[in-house]
């Protein structure tokens, strides 16, 4: 979940993030988060029971884990 600073009318700079899984805060430094998240971002099509509705959420990296661990089939894994 991201808190938003207005400056200008269209402008609009990220001041805080929390995780919405365990609800802690992700330290933000110049619009920067200071450790990696997973930021979702899912618009729902005509097929599905949110036809439309835009849903978005962060996960920090120790809720990430856990919601994959419980994955029936493993994530792809690479290394860069």
């Amino acid at each position: 979940m991201r808190q938003y600073q207005y400056h200008l009318k269209e402008e609009r700079k990220t001041e805080k993030i929390f995780c919405n899984q365990c609800g802690k805060e992700i330290i933000v430094k110049n619009e920067m988060p200071q450790e990696d998240i997973l930021t979702v971002e899912k618009r729902w099509g005509y097929f599905s029971e949110k036809d439309n509705e835009v849903h978005r959420f962060d996960l920090c990296e120790s809720c990430y884990d856990k919601l994959i661990a419980q994955f029936v089939i493993p994530v792809e894994k690479e290394n860069g």
